[in-house]
């Protein structure tokens, strides 16, 4: 019993102790005294796979500098090219004019040495030797007929004199043509002209014509131009001429691109 009023003493005496302690927050707050810091934040070293700014702004300058070296190296090609084609475009057109202008004497040169299109021949060899234009006693007359026309652009009033003469080969014969020009202004004209049939044409001399040569009327000027002319004697021992009795000369005038 005197144990139990011993404790019961001692619990007392305790609690009045905890009585007396201030009331205060259990956990007291621990203050760090403040400084300044001096240290350094160390930098995050650049990724493996991320490309330095520096090597970046390089690279795309190297980069445009060779993009700008293709563009130039381009245009170039591009003007070289253009130059190119307008060369030759040039000498196309240089080449064509030149055979526009020569088309009739070359047109002329062919025919009369080869009788092409019915053309007449006027080579040396036939053209001026005394014997041929001899007319062969008992040949068989042959009918020489003249035709004319104008081209389209061409307004001469263009026409032959006579439409017909009868000769036989080696015998020389003089025809004329009629030429006016009806308008008011001057027109020069050229004329070519073919013989009909083609396989004739071979032993139809022409000693003098006007054909392939500028003829120039003045506005309401009218001419006669002369076609003096043969049949070859050789005719009468050519086979291919046996079923010839007459021959068609043709004469056509345009007017000229000289103008």
């Amino acid at each position: 019993m005197a144990a139990m009023n011993v404790g019961r003493t001692c619990i007392r005496q305790l609690m009045k102790e905890i009585r007396s302690i201030p009331s205060r927050g259990c956990i007291q707050p621990i203050r760090i005294p403040s400084r300044p810091f001096t240290g350094t934040i160390p930098r995050a070293s650049p990724q493996p796979n991320q490309p330095n700014l520096n090597q970046a702004s390089t690279h795309q300058h190297s980069q445009s500098n060779n993009n700008n070296r293709y563009q130039n190296a381009s245009r170039q090609a591009n003007a070289e090219g253009i130059e190119t084609v307008v060369y030759y475009s040039a000498s196309v057109i240089v080449v064509f004019v030149g055979l526009a202008y020569a088309a009739v004497p070359l047109y002329k040169l062919i025919c009369t040495q080869t009788g092409l299109d019915g053309t007449p021949l006027t080579s040396a060899g036939h053209k001026f030797e005394p014997e041929s234009m001899v007319p062969v006693a008992n040949a068989r007359p042959i009918r020489v007929t003249f035709d004319s026309s104008t081209s389209d652009a061409m307004r001469w009033n263009f026409k032959p004199i006579v439409k017909s003469i009868t000769i036989v080969p080696g015998e020389t014969a003089l025809t004329f043509f009629t030429a006016k020009n009806p308008t008011n202004e001057d027109i020069v004209g050229i004329s070519t002209y073919s013989v009909v049939p083609p396989k004739a044409a071979q032993y139809f001399n022409k000693i003098q014509c006007f054909c392939f040569e500028e003829q120039k009327l003045a506005a309401g000027e009218e001419v006669d131009m002369p076609v003096f002319f043969y049949i070859d004697p050789e005719f009468v021992n050519d086979p291919w001429m046996k079923d010839v009795s007459s021959i068609t000369l043709s004469y056509t005038f345009f007017k000229s691109k000289m103008q």
